[in-house]
């Protein structure tokens, strides 16, 4: 393609040069500047990527996408702009051909429950017979592969790479959680979604190098609603009305809990905690305003928060015509890495593995916990390394109040000593009066919780979720909590 072939559809004033210069690939890390490639400038937090226009252009490159001035590199074309991040955006859908166009396309946006709720509408098109590709903050899911990613919602290129390889791998659909910070920093300019659905929205992502209020991030949250066909949103959310006020997608559904007014498009109650071998969940009713249908289903993850998830993806895959048999049994078996997972069950005592790292998550976590009644809640957790001691204290003392017995031990160490970071915990914990032991190593603590566990026991294994490593002295060593459970279980013979 020639350089003026890849700026269709966009605004620019060319500074300079000859726009027929063939290029045959867009790039914006200046490490991978080669002949042959257009150089898009990005003006980050951090780092200003105009600054290497010298040394890209001596790399060989003879295009480039400024959007503020530069001292212009000898023999090259050069455009400016208004913004970067959107030509980066629109060139890197030229790029691979605009794979979205080829899958069914669903972005989710929210302050909670994106990961999960995505993670649900997966469960629920594969128990469907869909093949399904996801990008999240748990990675971009193709087939049975799974790429970290360093943002939520990722770079536009990356965006764009990570479709097409779903499209080639023979995906029909493709999830898609949408950040604010991604819409924003025009991540995903260009993009047209099937579905959009909005889960919740409070104050969050506000400060430096983030939102500069809570009225930005209620807006950059409400621009899903422009960039989607049919959209599917919270009605109970006291911000609702906001954030559709300036929709133009062709139809809007609505889901909640609440009963005064007008009821949702789908609406959930007799929400009922269950705790039984092999089963750690809520069971809820799930009414269609359209049909009259009332639908019983069973969710295999428990907290009452989660079935406002399940409502979510369950409202989306019935919008899309995914059967009642697919959603009852996509939900019955879904399991999120890290996020209420239940490692273990027996008649002996449950085991929930998640990534609540701090104060409130912690509460909320036990919080929810408690609503299944165990004889005892036990807590296995520590605190990070290096990070505000504040955390580590407060940690403490929500575990003593909440927890009938707390199991110290190590988290990401980093380059502090476990038995200080447990030293801190304890000074907060002891004096609320709650029973506690110490066990720095993690592996020997979560042994222990499985080898002294009652009958009717919860184990809660808290701090770090899906990470599937242990970080002391900036060594990083393989270790996921849920496989050290498993170990036991077969070590211990239960």
């Amino acid at each position: 393609m020639k350089f003026r072939d890849w700026l269709k559809d966009m605004d620019y004033e060319v500074l300079q040069g000859d726009l027929d210069t063939e290029a045959e690939d867009v790039v914006y890390d200046s490490r991978k500047a080669v002949p042959g490639t257009i150089f898009v400038c990005l003006k980050g937090t951090r780092i200003d990527s105009h600054g290497f226009i010298g040394d890209v252009a001596a790399q060989g490159v003879k295009a480039f996408v400024v959007e503020r001035d530069v001292e212009l590199p000898e023999g090259a074309a050069v455009v400016k702009v208004a913004s970067s991040r959107h030509a980066l955006a629109m060139m890197s859908a030229l790029r691979f051909q605009n794979p979205i166009r080829r899958m069914i396309s669903v972005g989710v946006t929210g302050t909670k429950g994106k990961t999960t709720a995505t993670h649900m509408m997966k469960a629920i098109l594969e128990a469907a017979g869909k093949k399904v590709g996801m990008i999240g903050t748990t990675g971009a899911v193709i087939g049975d592969q799974i790429y970290p990613t360093m943002n939520t919602t990722p770079e536009s290129y990356q965006l764009q790479e990570y479709f097409s390889q779903m499209a080639e791998a023979g995906c029909e659909y493709v999830l898609m959680e949408v950040s604010s910070q991604g819409i924003k920093m025009h991540r995903t300019d260009g993009l047209m979604f099937d579905y959009g659905v909005f889960t919740n929205i409070t104050p969050d992502h506000i400060g430096p190098d983030e939102h500069a209020d809570f009225e930005e991030y209620l807006y950059y949250k409400s621009r899903l609603f422009t960039m989607c066909r049919t959209g599917i949103a919270n009605r109970d959310d006291e911000h609702f009305e906001a954030i559709v006020k300036d929709r133009t997608c062709r139809e809007l559904y609505t889901y909640g809990r609440k009963t005064d007014g007008e009821k949702p498009d789908f609406y959930g109650s007799r929400v009922r905690f269950v705790s039984e071998p092999g089963f750690v969940g809520t069971e809820f009713d799930l009414a269609e305003k359209k049909s009259g249908k009332v639908m019983d289903l069973r969710l295999g993850l428990p907290g009452d928060f989660n079935v406002d998830n399940a409502l979510a993806a369950a409202s989306l895959c019935r919008v899309m015509g995914i059967s009642e048999e697919a959603v009852q049994k996509g939900l019955e078996h879904v399991r999120v890495n890290g996020r209420m997972e239940l490692a273990y069950s027996s008649e002996l005592c449950s085991v929930i593995i998640d990534y609540a790292h701090n104060a409130v998550s912690m509460e909320s976590l036990l919080k929810t916990l408690r609503a299944y009644h165990p004889k005892r809640l036990v807590c296995v957790f520590g605190s990070g390394g290096n990070r505000s001691k504040e955390r580590r204290y407060s940690m403490g003392e929500i575990g003593g109040k909440m927890a009938d017995l707390c199991i110290l031990t190590a988290d990401n160490s980093r380059y502090e000593k476990t038995e200080d970071i447990i030293a801190d915990i304890r000074s907060h914990l002891e004096p609320t009066g709650g029973a506690f032991v110490e066990i720095p190593d993690r592996r020997e603590a979560i042994y222990y919780s499985l080898s002294h566990a009652q009958p009717g026991d919860m184990i809660a294994i808290i701090g770090k979720g899906h990470e599937d490593y242990q970080e002391i002295n900036g060594v990083r060593t393989h270790f996921l909590d849920r496989e050290v459970v498993e170990e036991a279980v077969k070590e211990l013979g239960l």
